[in-house]
């Protein structure tokens, strides 16, 4: 039985007060039990103060992206033994909004998604089509042509130590919303892709849904077979917000 992993992606939101008290608040409202986990993503200024204030919790801090470099003259870049170095669990590649503001490519999604692997960090693969591909046709084409990318230059068993993240595009911040059954046929998809290569693999990779989860639907998503947990955006900017996904998860062991 795959754990469930709660991720909150705080964008570029925030500032050191209102920071200091989403983590008090997430870290003291915690629910009781196994089976899930928590983790924030804050911007790159904050990533060192909050991991300070969720040391000794059961609260793990992530960063919202990373460089394919090691180091170097990459101004303005962050390399993966950075993030190791203040204390960073795990790291988003691949978002959406990467791909589609900053021109990111699944071959550049890729090499980050090994740089983090080799700095001992673990890779969230963020994996989605947008509105005009889901009426295409072509959802699974586009989430295949992403996968493969990792696949087909980290390999499957990489994905023993690695997370995905499901963002069906359209449903972010436009006010839709994927129903529990049309996110599951996509994160069985998923899986099945990766079973092509490993059935162990497949069966134990956490395969989050990031399309606008709340409180208010994390339980009809979380009880789908193949949904291990989500990515957060909005409602993880408020700790009552997040922490009512949390109990969902917690709840739905």
């Amino acid at each position: 039985m795959r754990d469930f992993l709660v991720a909150g992606n705080w964008k570029m939101n925030g500032n050191s007060t209102a920071n200091a008290e989403l983590v008090a608040g997430i870290v003291a409202g915690v629910p009781e039990g196994s089976g899930f986990s928590l983790l924030v993503c804050p911007p790159f200024p904050y990533l060192a103060s909050v991991v300070a204030q969720a040391q000794g919790s059961a609260v793990k801090v992530g960063a919202q992206n990373v460089s394919e470099h090691e180091s170097g003259a990459f101004t303005g870049e962050v390399a993966p033994g950075m993030l190791g170095d203040i204390g960073c669990d795990y790291v988003i590649v691949g978002h959406s909004e990467r791909r589609a503001m900053y021109g990111e490519t699944s071959a550049q999604v890729a090499a980050k998604f090994q740089a983090a692997q080799a700095a001992g960090i673990t890779p969230i693969l963020c994996v989605g089509e947008t509105l005009a591909e889901r009426e295409a046709g072509t959802t699974e084409m586009v989430i295949d042509e992403q996968l493969d990318a990792v696949l087909g230059t980290a390999g499957v068993d990489a994905f023993a130590t690695a997370v995905i993240a499901y963002e069906p595009v359209w449903a972010i911040g436009t006010g839709m919303t994927a129903t529990p059954e049309q996110a599951q046929d996509v994160h069985a998809h998923i899986r099945g892709r990766l079973a092509e290569q490993s059935a162990g693999i497949a069966a134990g990779v956490q395969i989050l849904y990031g399309g606008s989860m709340k409180g208010e639907n994390a339980a009809g998503l979380l009880t789908q077979r193949d949904i291990d947990g989500g990515l957060i955006g909005g409602a993880s900017l408020k700790a009552e917000d997040f922490l009512a996904i949390a109990n969902a998860a917690a709840q739905a062991k």
